[in-house]
């Protein structure tokens, strides 16, 4: 559905309002700009000359969305719920949805934590990827692929949209431009990280590479950037050679890999007995987070991490304990 839709409705000028308000803000709002489009359509075929949306212009809108799952009619119903709240600002008395009436929420999904044993698996079968016509530096491109969605956090749109003028070699950063939210930031990378980017970039020196060329090459279509999805794709393909699955049975998704970047991190803080409080602004900063509550969001409070914080709080607490009743100790 085209983004540059021009609204026509009744109700058009204050979408167009709502919308340059939420862009200005930082929010690319694509996917909404799309819905409000073909709500605006809708209202301009249906009721030409009503001001606002009712109960029944609502209920006679959302019908046009049963061809849609649950989820995705839901997602869309709380887009134009979202709108309807922007009204209300200015009208008290204006319609807004209630929310109990939209389908149900599916339940999330609990995302794969890759163990260090899977990344080195999968480091491993990279070895085994052959060059194609397609993909003239694969087994180096999925190598790199892995070690920056893991070591790094990245998301997989921001590692495709990288250049090799985002690497800085003297500081050992990436320059991530213009990620989610408008906001642009420099990933610090491990020393490690570093040396195997320096290891891709003598192999990338084959091919073009103006400071502006694409980082992660292929020849799809001449000599440009991997898409999103064709990355994706090539890893999947990955985690099946290299056998790694979920506990139940299935592929993980790519986007595990920065739930497991963060995870890890936390862990790695836990045990070293750092105050992890005080380090989730840098994790936040560090992935792209708009905020700490953010992070918190993103991070589901994981088993691993809350038998490192058990652990913490048994050890820091151990003398207390062992004087309790059934602690074992004096009493």
């Amino acid at each position: 559905m085209s983004t540059s839709h021009r609204f026509g409705s009744a109700l058009g000028a204050t979408i167009a309002s709502y919308l340059a308000l939420k862009k200005a803000l930082g929010r690319r709002f694509a996917v909404e700009t799309a819905v409000l489009a073909q709500l605006d359509r809708f209202l301009g075929a249906q009721r030409p000359d009503a001001a606002g949306l009712t109960p029944d212009s609502f209920a006679a809108w959302s019908l046009t969305l049963a061809h849609l799952t649950p989820t995705v009619r839901r997602n869309r119903m709380r887009i134009v719920r979202n709108l309807c709240l922007y009204l209300r600002r200015t009208d008290r008395d204006g319609f807004v949805p209630d929310p109990s009436g939209f389908p149900a929420p599916h339940t999330p999904q609990c995302p794969h934590i890759f163990t260090e044993e899977q990344i080195l698996r999968l480091l491993r079968a990279t070895a085994n990827l052959r060059p194609t016509s397609t993909s003239p530096l694969c087994a180096e491109v999925f190598r790199l692929a892995v070690v920056l969605l893991y070591t790094a956090g990245l998301r997989r749109g921001e590692l495709v949209h990288l250049v090799l003028s985002d690497y800085d070699p003297a500081a050992h950063t990436l320059l991530v431009r213009a990620a989610k939210f408008h906001k642009s930031r420099l990933v610090a990378l491990s020393k490690d990280a570093a040396h195997e980017l320096d290891v891709y970039l003598r192999a990338r020196c084959r091919l073009p590479h103006d400071t502006d060329a694409p980082l992660l090459v292929s020849r799809s279509g001449g000599l440009r950037a991997y898409s999103g999805a064709g990355l994706g794709a090539g890893l999947r393909r990955l985690f099946r050679s290299a056998d790694v699955r979920t506990a139940q049975g299935r592929l993980p998704r790519v986007h595990d890999m920065r739930h497991t970047h963060a995870v890890h991190a936390l862990l790695r803080w836990y045990r070293a007995g750092a105050d992890v409080q005080t380090k989730l602004p840098a994790l936040a900063t560090a992935m792209g987070h708009v905020s700490i509550a953010s992070t918190a969001y993103y991070l589901p409070f994981l088993e691993p991490i809350a038998e490192a914080a058990s652990a913490r709080f048994a050890n820091h607490c151990r003398d207390v304990l062992a004087v309790l009743p059934g602690g074992g100790g004096a009493r």
